[in-house]
């Protein structure tokens, strides 16, 4: 069953009643199980009976639903649970396309995503927005796409290879499996009344769908106060107790996020755990997974794993990431619970805290069984125009990334992004650094970032200095996955090497390759966009891997720092980013100057 053929409840509600009441067959029942029912954080010892990829029969004795031909599940007393839904998440950070995330979440519990495709939307505009959708819609589970609301995400302090209008989302809300708004980054645009923000979220609320929130500033003043009543309803980027209690005052969703790189959930969920808010206004998501962290960690059951951790309790925690997610979005009689009518999507495992995924069954049919997929995930025919994405112009040579001194100075004082390890923020930093040869160079911890303009082939590169990652030697680590702009960041000790690796992603048609002495050390092709690959989630997370391994060589020591790299050019998160531009503050919204002056 995929989303394009599952009937809708009403068309579906004949052959449901009748299988309730006894006049007919189930196709499938589950029995000897401990059913949970997230509507009331009730476990009971009911049965399911399932028909058409929804439950039909949810009580105490489905026996009246079983036919000659009905397929019956003992659970052998384990926990009968709701497929796992993820409220907010980028599949283009996975570095796969929906096809190959879908087969590797899937056996790890998720049936339901909520996807903003944003990052494709920078690269490819509507048309790339498309594709993702019509690849979703042909999965064995619920993909559903939020339209992307900003390309650029901060209009006049970054160029993006296509703009998102308001008649794009206007176009997009009658495309089925379109949810909603996708996260609304521009947060000054909306406090300031931005006549283009207000027409995507009119669109939005006009067709009846949710407009999902952005507001990464840790001001909660007036300028918040503006931003959520230009319509937002949920928010992501909090990363303390206050953030999520503010959102949730405000009649949004917390949504607290657990990625490969973002750890926010700790230090949120004290505003159930100890606070004591209604937790029916929290819910659970990853934002930022990458394949590795699929692969081998898992996904929305990581997630729910790791909030009953911080001490929620397995049903609240459960809600969070089952029925509180499927409210938000309006479809609380579509999906997100075990009860009639809804879509069939069903977990056994023999834990709620450990919570091993042993059996998965997502719209009626069994998707995966002990961590195994037991399905298909068809792709699209991804086209030409997909793939050639990757334009720099001309060749780099070294001199490209050269910063000049101002003339006759033995050094010179910089403003530096810092990284901040595990957290999306960076730091303006400030750092006097020594001058060799009229050209500002990095010292210790402080080395080269470049953002290579990569969709119009213009030549252009934005030259400044980032530290944190503890590189050392002669390296240079690049990447087409640029947030959100997604041109191309090049970062790196060493100016030939930051040559080199921009070369090689043009020759390959995107990706993330590392350099050390002129040697390439590790590589993850991208062809899609220069973001995603159509390979194996597997395949990529063991390049993804050794591309890792390849950093830690490189001197760095900060778990998942490509996540950090990637972000260095996101203008819409505090404080300090570059873009094709120039260097970006980002708590006023200006361009700033790289070499301070007296």
């Amino acid at each position: 069953m995929t989303p394009d053929k599952l009937p809708s409840w009403p068309d579906a509600a004949a052959d449901l009643i009748a299988i309730a009441a006894g006049r007919a067959p189930a196709e499938t029942v589950i029995t000897g199980g401990k059913v949970v029912l997230v509507h009331t954080r009730e476990i009971l010892d009911w049965q399911i009976a399932i028909a058409r990829g929804r439950f039909a029969y949810v009580g105490p004795d489905a026996s009246h639903c079983i036919g000659p031909d009905t397929e019956v599940i003992d659970a052998g007393g384990r926990y009968v649970i709701p497929g796992l839904c993820d409220a907010h998440m980028h599949v283009e950070s996975g570095m796969l396309t929906p096809a190959e995330f879908a087969a590797a979440v899937i056996p790890h519990g998720t049936t339901a995503m909520f996807t903003d495709p944003h990052e494709i939307a920078n690269v490819l505009g509507l048309p790339g927005v498309r594709l993702m959708h019509d690849e979703a819609r042909g999965l064995p589970c619920s993909m559903f796409v939020q339209m992307p609301s900003c390309a650029p995400s901060a209009p006049g302090l970054e160029t993006t290879g296509h703009e998102i209008t308001p008649e794009d989302v206007a176009e997009a809300m009658s495309w089925p499996g379109i949810v909603g708004l996708g996260e609304m980054m521009n947060f000054p645009g909306v406090a300031n009344g931005d006549p283009k923000m207000l027409a995507e979220m009119a669109a939005t609320a006009q067709a009846g769908k949710t407009i999902g929130g952005h507001y990464a500033s840790p001001d909660l003043g007036p300028a918040f106060h503006a931003y959520v009543a230009g319509g937002p309803a949920d928010d992501h980027e909090g990363t303390c107790e206050a953030d999520a209690i503010a959102r949730v005052r405000q009649g949004m969703r917390s949504m607290m996020r657990l990625g490969s790189a973002w750890y926010d959930v700790e230090s949120q969920i004290t505003a159930v755990t100890e606070k004591g808010l209604d937790p029916r206004n929290f819910i659970l998501c990853t934002d930022d997974c990458m394949a590795g962290t699929l692969v081998n960690d898992g996904h929305m059951n990581r997630v729910l794993r790791h909030a009953i951790a911080c001490g929620c309790d397995p049903l609240v925690a459960l809600q969070m990431c089952t029925i509180n997610t499927a409210t938000h979005f309006g479809l609380e009689r579509e999906l997100g619970s075990i009860a009639p009518g809804r879509r069939a999507d069903v977990i056994l495992t023999s834990s709620l805290t450990d919570l091993p995924i042993e059996h998965v069954i997502a719209m009626g049919q069994t998707v995966a069984k002990d961590g195994a997929l037991t399905v298909t995930c068809p792709h699209i025919d991804w086209p030409a125009t997909a793939r050639d994405t990757v334009h720099l112009g001309h060749g780099l040579g070294a001199s490209d990334f050269a910063i000049t001194a101002p003339e006759g100075a033995t050094d010179a004082t910089v403003r530096v992004i810092g990284v901040v390890e595990n957290q999306a923020p960076t730091k303006a930093l400030t750092r006097t650094l020594p001058v060799r040869d009229g050209l500002i160079e990095g010292e210790g911890d402080t080395c080269q970032i470049a953002l290579v303009e990569r969709h119009r082939a213009t030549g252009g590169v934005t030259n400044a200095f980032v530290a944190g990652f503890g590189y050392t030697g002669r390296m240079a680590m690049a990447s087409t996955v640029a947030h959100d702009s997604h041109h191309m960041i090049v970062v790196g000790t060493d100016r030939d090497n930051m040559a080199a690796a921009a070369n090689r992603l043009a020759e390959v048609g995107g990706g993330v390759t590392l350099f050390i002495d002129g040697q390439e050390r590790a590589m993850v092709e991208l062809p899609i966009a220069g973001l995603m690959s159509d390979r194996p989630a597997a395949e990529v997370a063991a390049k993804a891997e050794a591309l890792m391994q390849a950093m830690r060589d490189a001197g760095c020591t900060l778990n998942n720092a490509y996540m950090q790299h990637s972000l260095l050019a996101l203008v819409v998160i505090p404080e300090l980013r570059i873009s094709d531009l120039g260097l970006v503050d980002v708590t006023t919204f200006t361009l700033t100057d790289l070499i301070q002056t007296a």
